[in-house]
């Protein structure tokens, strides 16, 4: 009896590669493979060990790490590094504690500038410190003026309070910083004719005063028919004279 017969099936063949001289495959090279995942080929490596910067720094037993606030680049550097240090009083003087966390209490491009940095050059505090300073100085050197803050006017499209909010935010960058007489001064040389005219009383008196005047005049200015009102103080309270203009 004959057996059946079947088919004959061929197989696709594997390719077949020829290299030449120095040529090699991933898989006879797995130390080039690593450098192409940790980029050491002109990249920063994103292997697990270089990703610490501080790798040998230790937690004290307890110690907790506080919500920091956060430095953007806009404000005195040397202001910040005293709210840092004494936000990380906790970690008893710790110099390196101090280093490790820096980088958690930097957002935006301050910590990209944080992050590109060679730390084998940071042997203490003082040095990191020192670099932070440097590179932020510029806030400092650029800290607003009795000239500027008297150039800085209210614009047409913002509210008294507004403005208010934002012209007390450039005084207290001032260099040397102002106390409340000198603020309130400089405040009312910002204003316009208009406002100046009107607001001249809080001469001498609180900030927040000065606010509420201005708001007072702003409301004035806006009401029907149009009338200035001129506000002195009284023992019994604001004193509303309107006159045509």
């Amino acid at each position: 009896m004959e057996l059946p017969q079947f088919p004959a099936y061929t197989y696709p063949q594997l390719p077949q590669f020829e290299f030449t001289a120095g040529q090699e495959t991933t898989a006879k090279n797995p130390e080039q493979s690593l450098k192409s995942i940790q980029g050491l080929s002109g990249q920063k490596s994103v292997s697990y060990a270089d990703l610490f910067m501080f790798p040998h720094v230790h937690l004290p037993l307890g110690f907790k790490t506080p919500k920091f606030e956060k430095y953007d680049g806009h404000d005195d550097p040397i202001a910040y590094l005293k709210k840092y240090c004494n936000q990380l009083q906790g970690a008893g003087g710790k110099e390196e504690l101090l280093m490790a966390y820096f980088g958690e209490s930097l957002v935006g491009i301050v910590s990209e500038w944080y992050m590109d940095q060679d730390i084998s050059r940071w042997h203490i505090w003082d040095d990191l410190a020192r670099d932070f300073v440097r590179q932020f100085q510029y806030n400092i050197d650029i800290a607003p003026d009795m000239n500027s803050l008297t150039n800085l006017k209210k614009k047409s499209s913002e509210s008294f309070r507004e403005y208010t909010v934002k012209w007390q935010e450039q005084a207290s960058r001032a260099k040397p910083p102002m106390d409340e007489v000198e603020m309130v001064t400089f405040f009312l040389q910002a204003q316009e004719a208009d406002y100046f005219q009107n607001m001249m009383f809080a001469m001498g008196k609180l900030f927040v005063e000065a606010i509420k005047i201005g708001e007072m005049v702003e409301n004035g200015s806006n009401s029907k028919p149009i009338r200035y009102q001129s506000y002195f103080p009284s023992h019994s309270g604001w004193v509303h004279r309107n006159s045509k203009r």
